[in-house]
């Protein structure tokens, strides 16, 4: 068996939210881009780029990786662009978006061989997280004045709007795409392309598909624009686990048991959300506190309930650890860097990454 902490991308379960997305684009006339600040683990691009259109990006190293490892569309977006990685950016993309209207301004003249647009805020959004809320005050998360918008539209075709978060409630999105309505229509009604962002959570269970595609293609078809999504964690929900052994148990007040992982290390959002992991089944009649193995005091992956008790060898599986977990793995402590493995459509399991003492030696100087 593979040696723990390793991820595990079960492709049985990645295809669902594939067939999800696949439906999506037929019955609804929008393309699907895969947002790889949430995933960017490029083993399984071969496998996904079947189902979808390619990929939009947040820095050059992405625009680099989705050109190189996933192909189709390229789309390039950056919160701002340098000027050493500028020309890189746009040899590498289809499309460039520009986060406002001051960087379109500086190098809309270089892009002018590719597809240019700008991000738009509608000053909404659906983030619960004032940390991760794109319409949150003073955001520097795109252009909200339509006067101002309406002037460099000769150096523009379309728009990126982000505005949706973890949001898996139909009615709320459908609102929300009313307001953008609203307040843009003047500039919609003269673009070609209208990307609506990512963070909507439509591969989730029981999520309204077809009501979902109808408002798309009706937006679709009252603008003449061609629509985009952008599905980071909709592309890979409930596709990953993060395998860890026990190596040791105590009591402090509490049931505790140590793994060889920790979360600072391996799942960075739960302690920049204070959100537990998940296990499954989460029952029994032992509880423990499962901790990581870093020397941060509060590096604790959740409180859980477990058949029998915990002993040192025993395995865990947390639930759902591919969207922005992966991406953002570090060497916090020097633990152990977890392996990369894939469970393919037929069962058998292959490692398609290792990490050793050399990656952490060369993860700095």
């Amino acid at each position: 068996m593979l040696q723990t902490p390793y991820y595990l991308i079960d492709k049985t379960k990645l295809l669902r939210n594939m067939e999800k997305i696949a439906y999506v684009r037929e019955k609804s006339g929008a393309k699907a881009l895969l947002a790889l600040k949430c995933f960017a683990t490029w083993s399984v691009f071969d496998f996904m780029s079947q189902y979808m259109d390619g990929t939009t990006s947040s820095s050059l190293y992405e625009v680099r990786l989705g050109r190189e490892k996933f192909g189709g569309e390229t789309h390039a977006y950056s919160v701002a662009y340098a000027d050493y990685e500028i020309d890189e950016v746009i040899s590498n993309a289809d499309k460039i978006i520009f986060n406002s209207i001051s960087q379109l301004e500086r190098f809309a003249d270089k892009a002018s061989g590719i597809t240019r647009g700008l991000r738009l805020n509608p000053q909404v959004s659906s983030s619960s997280f004032d940390l991760a809320d794109p319409a949150r005050p003073f955001s520097r998360l795109g252009e909200w004045d339509v006067a101002k918008v309406d002037k460099v539209m000769d150096r523009i075709s379309g728009f990126m709007i982000h505005n949706n978060c973890e949001n898996g409630d139909f009615s709320l999105f459908d609102r929300m795409l009313t307001q953008i309505e609203e307040k843009f229509a003047s500039l919609l009604s003269r673009a070609e392309w209208v990307s609506l962002g990512g963070g909507i959570h439509f591969t989730g269970d029981n999520y309204p598909l077809d009501q979902f595609c109808d408002r798309l293609r009706a937006f679709s078809e009252k603008y003449g624009v061609q629509v985009y999504l952008e599905p980071g964690e909709a592309s890979i929900t409930k596709s990953t686990t993060l395998e860890v052994t026990v190596l040791d148990t105590l009591f402090n007040g509490k049931n505790l048991a140590i793994v060889d992982s920790s979360i600072e290390a391996h799942m960075l959002d739960l302690l920049i959300y204070r959100e537990s992991a998940k296990v499954s089944p989460n029952e029994g009649e032992h509880p423990y506190m499962v901790c990581g193995k870093s020397c941060l005091a509060g590096d604790i992956f959740g409180d859980f309930r477990f058949d029998k008790e915990l002993k040192v060898g025993d395995r865990i599986s947390f639930q759902d650890t591919a969207g922005y977990t992966m991406v953002k793995k570090n060497w916090f402590n020097g633990v152990k860097m977890p392996a990369i493995a894939i469970k393919e459509l037929d069962g058998t399991v292959r490692a398609v990454r290792e990490f050793d003492f050399a990656d952490f030696e060369q993860s700095l100087s």
